[in-house]
């Protein structure tokens, strides 16, 4: 299901919706989403309906679908990129995390975090750049992501996913790289880096800026009541003892112990608006903003240009 993080845009055809008033900052924004696969709208008629009859249920069901991604077919340049990176399987909650890594072993750590609905594969560019620079480039597929098991994961989850793959590496944590999720799970809990010790470059793609925010803009693409992410963030609440902002990068990132950090995020960004990054930057004086253009959300995962501005940073 699309939860608004980072979906695989590429699978639909795209189609422009509005998001209500009250989604991004009291102002009206209108957005990208995935044009609807079919029965979509039935879905949609059935869960409103599901909400006026038994409210709890209803939640349950929007719940379930909120942290179920949708399992993409394999592209052949996802295989062309893993084919040059080193397979592993890391233990993790019973089960094992899928793990590639591109470079020299003894290389400075640089862990690559994806965006919900993607995998290890989608940073096979970054890799091969980060490889070519002498750095050990560390990637996984997420829980419930790629060949790492799972139907439904959440972003505590997805954070403490990340937390063992950091310990995986068994060496000193020079950067992460993590784009929309990816970012939101890194920064969320947040990842103990290094003993404890300061990371010396964070870089964050496309990230979003709130918890609260993603929910709204998948109620509305569901056209689910209000009373639904109410009820999403009381869930959030009572199993976490968190409300669901203090999860959010406005919250939690600046208080992250970073050396040098920094924020891309484009301008025509269909899936996280762009004044989220915005609101990122505000809220965080010491990351170094800079927007994109013409990139999209999935498309500054790739551009050469951004790919050379990271490699660069992370010096």
């Amino acid at each position: 299901m699309i939860n608004h993080f980072s979906p695989a845009s590429d699978v639909y055809p795209l189609a422009v919706a509005s998001v209500a008033a009250t989604a991004v900052g009291g102002a009206a924004v209108r957005i990208r989403y995935p044009s609807l696969p079919p029965g979509f709208r039935l879905l949609r008629a059935g869960m409103g309906a599901l909400h006026r009859l038994a409210p709890e249920l209803a939640f349950r069901a929007t719940w379930r679908l909120f942290t179920t991604p949708r399992r993409i077919a394999v592209k052949p340049w996802e295989t062309a990129a893993l084919a040059t990176a080193r397979a592993a399987r890391v233990p993790f909650e019973g089960g094992e995390l899928a793990a590639y890594e591109w470079g020299p072993s003894d290389g400075p750590v640089v862990l690559l975090v994806h965006g919900w609905e993607h995998r290890a594969a989608f940073w096979g560019r970054f890799g091969a750049a980060l490889a070519a620079a002498g750095y050990r480039a560390v990637a996984f597929d997420g829980p419930a992501h790629g060949a790492s098991p799972g139907r439904c994961t959440t972003l505590v989850q997805f954070a403490r996913a990340v937390q063992t793959i950091i310990d995986w590496t068994a060496a000193p944590t020079h950067a992460v790289v993590a784009h929309s999720f990816g970012a939101a799970a890194t920064v969320a809990l947040p990842t103990r880096f290094n003993d404890g010790a300061a990371l010396p470059r964070l870089v964050l793609l496309a990230a979003p800026g709130s918890l609260l925010r993603v929910a709204e803009r998948f109620a509305a693409l569901l056209r689910l009541p209000a009373a639904a992410v109410t009820r999403m963030s009381r869930h959030i609440r009572e199993r976490y003892g968190r409300e669901p902002d203090e999860f959010s990068l406005t919250r939690v990132g600046p208080m992250l112990p970073v050396g040098r950090a920094l924020l891309l995020h484009d301008r025509a960004d269909e899936f996280v608006p762009f004044a989220e990054a915005e609101q990122v930057a505000a809220a965080w004086p010491a990351i170094t903003f800079e927007p994109t253009t013409g990139l999209g959300h999935n498309g500054i995962l790739r551009d050469a240009g951004v790919i050379g501005r990271v490699v660069a940073f992370l010096e």
